[in-house]
């Protein structure tokens, strides 16, 4: 069989109020998340679930398929982005996080990053003043107010695109005519990352419609300044759930997914009754888990002058190769502190 997976973008553009439409003829929306992001393997979805997307669409079953199109992920260099949910080329990324988990400080890492690339970003401002964007938003190469600057904007830059915007836009039904203007361009050189300041997103199933990859950020992280605090087992993307990366990655992912689920487990008993209640056989997966989690840390080039750490960029297969020796217990002489802001263990 092909490889075969959801046109998402169409998705999106056709049906701006997924979430409610979805429901009002009997399909889960957590269902059409998962198609989205490929946890659900489009080849075992129900028959009645792709004929019901369609016709909210408006298309037919076979418009609502993409058949042997490969994803790109964009290599941004922070460990826990690129291992547990990569940025795909092209893509919408959606950032779920309450105020005060890191979402402007990630995104600011990442305008940052972007300046020594090849990529050119633009970060059109939230209708409502936030003056905690002081600081952030001028990182951007450009700054727009309206959908219209924004869309002149894009259509004068060449090259490939980061394109930032608020949640706003989704809600007003702005930032969906702006995307069907730019495929009436046929302009597909724009990842966009959307962001809510608010942090209503973390109660809403599919806050932001159909998305290519999610950040999760994890409040247990933040409130233990263990930074980025991206939640290693929600945070998900289509190029991982799907047929667009390679094995080596695809299992080393699951199988660190699978220790810091128990280690999470094993740690809410640690913090009630102390490590003592822990049994012998547990105590390695407990170790690993923790070691792993301090790992993931990474101090950032733009937060340099209140860490007072070296930022640290650490290469795609460079973080699978310091994934590994952690999973395998070759790294397991280090103390948990050595592992933490340490970037890679090369």
């Amino acid at each position: 069989m092909d490889d075969i997976r959801l046109n998402v973008a169409l998705l999106r553009r056709k049906v701006p109020n997924l979430t409610t439409a979805a429901k009002s003829i009997g399909i889960r929306p957590a269902t059409v998340s998962n198609l989205c992001t490929g946890k659900i393997d489009l080849g075992k979805a129900e028959v009645r679930t792709l004929v019901g997307l369609a016709t909210l669409a408006n298309c037919t079953v076979d418009e609502l398929i993409i058949r042997g199109e490969k994803l790109n992920m964009i290599e941004t260099q922070i460990k826990t982005l690129d291992f547990f949910a990569p940025l795909v080329k092209g893509g919408t990324t959606g950032v779920v996080a309450r105020p005060g988990m890191g979402q402007l400080v990630i995104l600011a890492e990442l305008m940052h990053r972007f300046k020594e690339s090849d990529y050119t970003t633009v970060f059109l401002l939230p209708k409502t003043e936030h003056s905690e964007l002081d600081g952030t938003t001028e990182l951007a190469d450009h700054i727009t107010t309206s959908i219209d600057d924004t869309f002149e904007k894009l259509s004068e830059l060449s090259g490939d695109i980061i394109f930032i915007t608020d949640k706003s836009y989704i809600e007003s039904g702005e930032l969906l005519d702006l995307q069907e203007k730019l495929v009436a361009e046929r302009m597909h050189n724009i990842t966009t990352i959307l962001l809510d300041l608010s942090g209503e997103v973390v109660d809403e199933d599919m806050p932001y419609g159909p998305l290519e990859t999610v950040w999760q950020l994890d409040a247990d992280l933040a409130s233990r300044h263990l930074f980025p605090a991206v939640h290693p087992i929600y945070s998900t993307s289509s190029i991982i759930e799907g047929v667009d990366l390679d094995q080596r990655h695809f299992n080393l992912r699951q199988r660190a997914q699978k220790l810091l689920r128990r280690y999470r487990e094993l740690r809410s008993i640690v913090t009630v009754h102390g490590i003592k209640k822990i049994p012998d056989t547990e105590l390695e997966t407990y170790a690993r888990g923790e070691r792993l989690e301090a790992y993931f840390t990474q101090p950032f080039f733009v937060a340099e002058a209140f860490s007072r750490k070296e930022g640290k960029a650490v290469s795609m297969s460079q973080t699978l190769l310091d994934v590994e020796s952690i999973l395998e217990g070759k790294a397991d002489q280090m103390k948990v502190k050595e592992l933490a802001y340490k970037g890679s263990l090369a």
